[in-house]
């Protein structure tokens, strides 16, 4: 489905995929065009339709990311209503100093943490053993652009399978990715689910807790929530009007 442009233009519809319904329900509190509306697509896959947007739960990690985002954007395709760009969006570990709890980062690459193989010389990522990638790049005018109007940061955000828990894990992700900002479990998977599908794909995640030792206490999960919300409202707009076809 596609939606009209002020200047006559149609510009298609954006899927935003978040792991866990209390994510979607944020992004879902940030519209207020239209009520959402529940849709079910072929093999199970649920959405929420609102202002423009379509609201996906992929479920917690890479692969149930990308397999969940990849049903959805082929039966999109088959029923001629395909999508324009595809959004990972949601709550995430943020690298301290640099985000801070509370703070909102839209990637500038999404990269897989630890694809790849680790030798007697450390660490060889997938694209050095000659196949694969690791990392895919979000479009650069609309990453300058969403900063510029919610103020938010720019860098790596990192997809891992598992959550860092220790001082020396972060250490030795931020030694291997050094513009990494932000950790979280679903992006390189929804990613590469939009790669397949030949479309620009965004990350954009609101920091609950920083990356390092495991301190439940320390988790500000609403407060990421309520920023998700605050942001999303900035980034509908831009995110509405964009059109993938000016690339």
């Amino acid at each position: 489905m596609v939606v009209p442009a002020e200047e006559g233009r149609l510009i298609p519809r954006v899927l935003v995929a978040t792991a866990v319904p209390a994510e979607q329900d944020a992004v879902a509190r940030s519209f207020t065009a239209d009520e959402p509306r529940g849709t079910r697509l072929a093999g199970g896959v649920a959405l929420r339709r609102s202002a423009g947007f379509d609201l996906l739960v992929v479920g917690v990690g890479p692969g149930s990311a990308g397999a969940r985002t990849g049903a959805a954007l082929t039966a999109a395709a088959l029923a001629g209503e395909p999508y324009g760009l595809v959004v990972s969006a949601g709550i995430g570990g943020g690298f301290p100093p640099h985000a801070p709890v509370g703070s909102l980062v839209v990637a500038d690459a999404i990269s897989a943490a630890d694809l790849g193989a680790e030798t007697a010389d450390g660490f060889v990522p997938v694209t050095e053993l000659g196949f694969g990638t690791v990392t895919h790049r979000p479009p650069e005018t609309l990453v300058r652009e969403l900063t510029a109007v919610s103020g938010a940061l720019s860098g790596t955000v990192l997809t891992v399978s598992t959550v860092t828990g220790t001082a020396e894990r972060a250490a030795l992700l931020r030694a291997r990715h050094p513009h990494a900002l932000a950790e979280a479990m679903e992006g390189f998977g929804v990613a590469e689910a939009a790669a397949a599908a030949g479309l620009p794909v965004l990350e954009i995640r609101a920091v609950s807790n920083p990356v390092g030792p495991r301190d439940r206490a320390a988790w500000r999960i609403a407060d990421a929530l309520a920023a998700l919300t605050e942001g999303f409202g900035k980034f509908a707009p831009v995110l509405g009007s964009w059109n993938p076809y000016d690339l």
